[in-house]
C-alpha cells in the first residue's frame, strides 16, 4: 500500500487525485492535509506513486491489514488513543479458539478468491489454527463476503446473512467488498458491504495476500492486535 507524507505536498498539485481510478485520493482531507488518502479505496496500482512528482505518496512494505473501523483506513493527520479492541462481550468465550466460515462471492473477479484458496496449502494451513470454512451458513460464525455486492448477488447475500445464527459476524474482504472498488456505483453493483451488512472487521486490498487475510481473522476473535489506525501502520507492530 503506498505511504502518504502531506508535507511533501505541492500547493495546486492534483496528479495523484487524476490518476486514482478508484478514487481513494481526494482533494480536502482531514486539517492539516490538502489531500485525503482513503486506503479502503485503494486498489495498491501504484499509479499515484508513478504520478507523485514530489515523494509525497511512496512506495512501502505495508500489508493491507484489517481494521474494525472503517474509519481507520482514512489517512489522519495525528494518531488518537487506541480504541477498545473487542466488538462487544468477551468473543474469545463465544468461540474457543476456533472459527466456521462461510465465503460468499458478491460478484468478485476471483481475485481475492485465488487467495483464499491459498490459505489450505501447507504454506498457510489455515486449519492449524482452527479456523474452517463450511458449506452452510447454518454452521458458520462468520459471513466473509468478497465482491462489491453486484444488484443479483444481494439478494442471496442476505438470506446467507439471515440463515446464520446468533452470535454472527461479517467481514468486508477485498476493496471491492469494502468499497466498492473500481467498479463501485456502477449500473449492476453497488459500494461493497455499506448499507447492506454490519461490517465487523475491513480488510482492503486488490487483493489482499493470504498473510493479511488470516492476521483479519485473527484480528476478530482476538488473537492478533489491529496494526493500522487512521491509515497509518502503527510503529513498532511487528508483521505477522
Amino acid at each position: 500500500m503506498p505511504r502518504f507524507d502531506p508535507g511533501k505536498c505541492d500547493d495546486g498539485c492534483r496528479r495523484c487525485v487524476e490518476v486514482c481510478l478508484p478514487e481513494a485520493i481526494r482533494i480536502g482531507g482531514s486539517p492539516g492535509a490538502r489531500v485525503e488518502v482513503d486506503y479502503g479505496r485503494c486498489i495498491a496500482c501504484q499509479a499515484c506513486v508513478e504520478a507523485c512528482p514530489t515523494g509525497a505518496l511512496a512506495t512501502s512494505q505495508d500489508w493491507a491489514f484489517g481494521v474494525r473501523n472503517r474509519e481507520d483506513l482514512v489517512w489522519a493527520q495525528a494518531l488518537t488513543q487506541p480504541a477498545a479492541e473487542r466488538l462487544g462481550g468477551d468473543i474469545r468465550r463465544v468461540f474457543g479458539r476456533s472459527l466456521h466460515v462461510r465465503h460468499v462471492d458478491a460478484g468478485s473477479c476471483n481475485g481475492c478468491e485465488s487467495e483464499l484458496q491459498a490459505l489450505g496449502n501447507p504454506i498457510y494451513n489455515l486449519h492449524r489454527l482452527g479456523i474452517f470454512f463450511t458449506p452452510s451458513p447454518r454452521f458458520a460464525d462468520l459471513l466473509l463476503v468478497t465482491g462489491p455486492v453486484t444488484y443479483a448477488m444481494r439478494g442471496p447475500l442476505l438470506e446467507a446473512y439471515a440463515a446464520m445464527p446468533e452470535p454472527k459476524f461479517v467481514m468486508a474482504l477485498g476493496t471491492c467488498a469494502v468499497s466498492g472498488g473500481t467498479n463501485g456505483g456502477g449500473y449492476s453493483g453497488g459500494h461493497g458491504l455499506e448499507g447492506v451488512l454490519p461490517v465487523d472487521v475491513y480488510l482492503p486490498g486488490c487483493p489482499p495476500n493470504p498473510a493479511a487475510i488470516i492476521h483479519a481473522l485473527l484480528l476478530l476473535v482476538e488473537r492478533q492486535r489491529q496494526r493500522v489506525r487512521q491509515g497509518r501502520v502503527i510503529e513498532g507492530e511487528p508483521h505477522a
